[in-house]
This record gives structure tokens, C-alpha cells and sequence, in this order.
């Protein structure tokens, strides 16, 4: 309860502070999610290159192909899956293939079994058993994953029609991850595809979506399976409101030390930094030779306001200049 408190008042700070109004937010908190997903898959590829990759369609040097098409596919299974919860799209048997073929699309493997042949790269559910791991339980038998894929999205959707809290809606998707890595329905995939779907309900509800840093992967794993082992579900739901306190303190920690002022002022005065720079990047799309000084005039703040703004612009990636002081411009990322 303490936890679920505590990230109920970061999430109300956060959007105070206007941190999810920023332009394009939403696309580099995407692409952040995908880069610490693969990450736990074994992607070294940061979020850097990942922007580079998804925006420009530039190759990361030193990285392998195959971990930059598993980038690249699980941003077209989000964005497709983001798609779907726009709609509040029915979540059945047939999404859940689709979004995990869009998973494995370049990546996926043929297997041959007894049974038969069948592809994680075409969302295939798997026909051969598997372990968690060395020394770790097998998941449920290959025979009982249909019907207790149907069982999930029956689960899904008629929770989905339920008025929540926003702390429920919380618990509702972390469950959701849980279910679904439990039930292991695709021989490759699982982990990323049940990170989707707990993002996916968070967007449908309109949540700031959770992240699993890479750098608790072991802590991840671990609560899963002391979720599983001891059945109770609180072990997980625990650890995951728990990492999302520390991805939201983390990125309001970020923003203050951007914006360059302390954290008293900004609560105050946030929403108006927020417009200022709204008005700098608009203008400047429409006038990228103007001055700091003609940009104060237009706004109707101070030349110094102004150049720190333009400078945090510049540090965060979104323009920069071209040529001289005098004569020179500017360009939008």
C-alpha cells in the first residue's frame, strides 16, 4: 500500500510538472520502453542508436543485425498494439499471434516437431515443451496452451469493461504481464510480448506505461519466479510498482536537472517553461533565421529566458544551429 501511494503521488508530480507534455514525449518514451525490452533479451543497442535506427535508419556500428531487427520489429508490434488500444480493440487468440509475429518477424525461428512445423516468426504457437531456465519448472504442457491462451483473453476483456482506480488499473496490467509469461505460448518472444500487453492496457487507459530497466533484470526474474513459486501475486505487482516509482523518479529527477532550476520553481512555474518552448520550436519552424532577442520579442519574455531555453533545446536534441550568430539558422530535429 505504502508503495502503491508513493507511486500514485510521483505519477501526479510528473504530470504537474507537464513531463508527458513535452513534444514527442510519447515517441521517446516508446522508444526508451523498447530499448530496455530488448535489453533484457540481450540487445545492446541504447537508446541513442535506437532514435538513430527508428528515425533516420541508421545502422548502430558494432551491433549485430539481428539486434537491430529485434529493435526495430518490437517498434512495429508497439505501434501496432498502440493501434489496438486507441480502438479498444477485443484482445483474442488472433491479436495475440498477430503482435507476436510483428515480435519475431526478422528474428523468429522454424522448429520441427513431431507435430509438425511451426514458426515464431509467423506468431505460431509452440508444439514442444519448455524450462524456465537451468534447474528452473517447465512451463504448463504445449497441449493446454490454447485453451488457456482463450482463457487469458476472456480474463482480459471482461476486465477490461470494469471502472478501475488508476492503482487498480496498475495491478490490473502488471497481472496481465504475469499471466501471460506463465502460460509461455510461443517457443520465442514471451518476455517481450508480456511487457506489451501490460503496456498495451496502459495505453488503452491512458497510464504513463511501465518500464522494466535493464539493470533489474535479475530483480525482474526473480520476482517472477517467487510469484509463481509461492502463488502469490504480490511478489510481482510489488516489484513492478516499485520500479515504476523508480523510472518516474528518475525521469522527474532528469527534467528538473534539464530545465536547470530548482525543483520548487519548476512545480510553479512548469506549464509556463513548457508553452515558452512550444512557442520557440513553433516559431522557429516558421522562422529559423530569427534571433534570440526576435524570438523574446514574439514571446514576450527576456533575451536570457530565451537563450536557455534554446540552449536545453539544443542539449535535449531537438535543434540546432546552422552557421554564424548573424546570418546563420536554425534547424528542427
Amino acid at each position: 500500500m505504502a508503495k502503491t501511494n508513493q507511486l500514485i503521488a510521483l505519477l501526479e508530480r510528473y504530470k504537474k510538472l507537464g513531463i508527458d507534455s513535452q513534444i514527442d514525449y510519447e515517441k521517446f518514451y516508446l522508444y526508451s520502453i523498447i530499448t530496455h525490452s530488448t535489453a533484457i533479451e540481450g540487445s545492446t543497442v541504447t537508446e541513442i542508436e535506437n532514435q538513430l535506427l527508428f528515425d533516420e535508419g541508421i545502422s548502430a556500428k558494432g551491433k549485430t543485425i539481428a539486434e537491430q531487427m529485434m529493435n526495430l520489429d518490437l517498434k512495429r508490434a508497439y505501434e501496432e498494439s498502440i493501434r489496438l488500444a486507441k480502438l479498444h480493440t477485443p484482445i483474442t487468440v488472433d491479436v495475440l499471434k498477430n503482435l507476436s509475429r510483428l515480435v519475431m518477424l526478422n528474428t523468429g525461428s522454424t522448429y520441427k516437431t513431431a507435430l509438425g512445423e511451426f514458426s515464431s516468426a509467423n506468431g505460431d504457437l509452440r508444439l514442444v515443451n519448455v524450462t524456465a531456465g537451468v534447474g528452473g519448472r517447465s512451463y504448463m504442457s504445449y497441449q493446454k496452451v490454447p485453451l488457456r491462451l482463450q482463457e487469458f483473453c476472456d480474463w482480459l476483456n471482461e476486465m477490461r469493461t470494469h471502472p478501475m482506480s488508476t492503482a487498480e488499473c496498475y495491478d490490473f496490467s502488471f497481472e496481465a504481464h504475469y499471466r501471460l509469461v506463465t502460460i509461455h505460448p510461443w517457443a520465442d518472444g514471451n518476455g517481450r510480448m508480456a511487457r506489451l500487453i501490460m503496456n498495451h492496457i496502459q495505453f488503452e487507459f491512458g497510464l504513463v506505461p511501465s518500464k522494466v530497466l535493464k539493470e533489474d533484470k535479475g530483480d525482474y526474474i526473480n520476482a517472477l519466479i517467487a510469484t509463481r513459486e509461492d502463488e502469490d501475486m504480490s511478489h510481482f505487482t510489488d516489484f513492478m510498482a516499485e520500479e515504476m516509482v523508480k523510472t518516474l523518479s528518475l525521469d522527474i529527477e532528469s527534467f528538473l536537472k534539464s530545465m536547470g532550476e530548482s525543483g520548487e520553481k519548476i512545480e510553479n512555474s512548469g506549464k509556463k517553461k513548457l508553452k515558452s518552448r512550444e512557442k520557440i520550436l513553433a516559431l522557429l519552424r516558421e522562422h529559423p533565421e530569427y534571433s534570440a532577442r526576435r524570438l523574446a520579442e514574439e514571446i514576450g519574455i527576456t533575451p536570457k529566458a530565451v537563450e536557455k531555453q534554446l540552449a536545453n533545446l539544443k542539449a535535449g536534441g531537438l535543434i540546432r544551429r546552422e552557421g554564424p550568430d548573424k546570418g546563420g539558422k536554425w534547424t528542427i530535429s
